[in-house]
């Protein structure tokens, strides 16, 4: 069997992206602790898997957003207020490969999730918004998805707002799930 290497893409450097507000860019060490803090916050995770994450949860979770983009060519950003440096979260691409009917296998997933104390103040949709340009100079007009929590009417929100539009409603972990679809 070749080497890793020999099979797996060759990325160039995760991008910086910036916006009037945010700078987006690969996760670092230094944005493990306002990560656990987001994901131990119930406003955030009440959709997202329905519990708090664990400090290990949130270690791996740190280490598959900064693998994503060796492995794939794109993933997560920690997305923070370019002139504080506050937390705001984390927005970006994966291919998660999950166990969902139906299937989007293949497709470019996007995701996002947001300090709670930085809700309400058009940071998701500026964020969200230089994900998918830096998106359609990779994949052009072809498929983005994204799955949400049919309570989640922010998240449903922002969705609509930069896009997306529902495909069908299925089940995902047991929980009741929205698939969205972009192009």
């Amino acid at each position: 069997m070749p080497p890793l290497d020999d099979i797996a893409p060759r990325a160039a450097a995760p991008p910086v992206l910036v916006t009037a507000r945010l700078t987006l860019s690969p996760p670092q060490l230094s944005d493990f602790d306002d990560s656990v803090a987001m994901w131990t916050d119930p406003e955030v995770y009440r959709y997202v898997g329905g519990r708090a994450s664990t400090r290990e949860e949130s270690w791996a979770r740190l280490l598959r957003a900064r693998g994503l983009w060796a492995l794939l060519g794109y993933g997560y950003w920690a997305v923070r207020e370019t002139a504080t440096g506050r937390y705001v979260g984390e927005v970006g691409f994966a291919d998660f490969h999950r166990d969902i009917t139906p299937s989007f296998e293949g497709l470019p997933e996007m995701g996002w999730v947001l300090a709670s104390r930085m809700h309400g103040q058009g940071f998701g949709t500026e964020a969200v918004n230089a994900g998918l340009a830096w998106g359609e100079t990779r994949w052009g007009a072809d498929p983005i998805v994204c799955i949400i929590h049919p309570d989640n009417a922010a998240s449903l929100a922002l969705a609509a707002r930069t896009g997306f539009v529902e495909q069908t409603r299925t089940t995902y972990k047991e929980s009741p799930t929205v698939l969205l679809r972009r192009g």
